[in-house]
């Protein structure tokens, strides 16, 4: 996956901005105000930190030792930090992105959620 293709997938969700909160290289993935996903997209390698189950970050990070750990500079325990370079497969990235983006929906109020499509 390229950094145009992480951030066409980004933004593909409802809702999603991209903004630059930290400096004009770290795009952050928000939707309603909630960051959702967060990738430096010059990088090299390509990383993108996202939302993650507890304990669906925990089995992440042992099944693919080294390209997800836990999250740079984020709560380790909801936050990975995954590695996009072609070692993992594109549709597993998208699961993950959009994993994130559910999680974070899910944390907003119900009328929000609503008016996303996802009750």
């Amino acid at each position: 996956m390229t950094p145009k293709e992480l951030r066409a997938l980004c933004l593909s969700f409802n809702a999603a901005v991209e903004e630059f909160p930290f400096n004009p290289e770290t795009s952050v993935f928000k939707v309603l105000g909630k960051m959702f996903a967060l990738s430096s997209l010059q990088g090299s390698p390509l990383t993108v930190n996202l939302k993650c189950d507890p304990e669906d970050a925990v089995r992440l990070r042992g099944e693919h030792e080294g390209l997800i750990i836990p999250g740079w500079h984020m709560n380790k325990r909801h936050w990975n930090t995954v590695t996009v370079d072609g070692s993992l497969s594109d549709r597993l990235v998208r699961e993950l992105v959009e994993d994130s983006y559910d999680l974070v929906v899910a944390g907003l109020p119900r009328a929000e959620r609503l008016r996303l499509d996802r009750p």
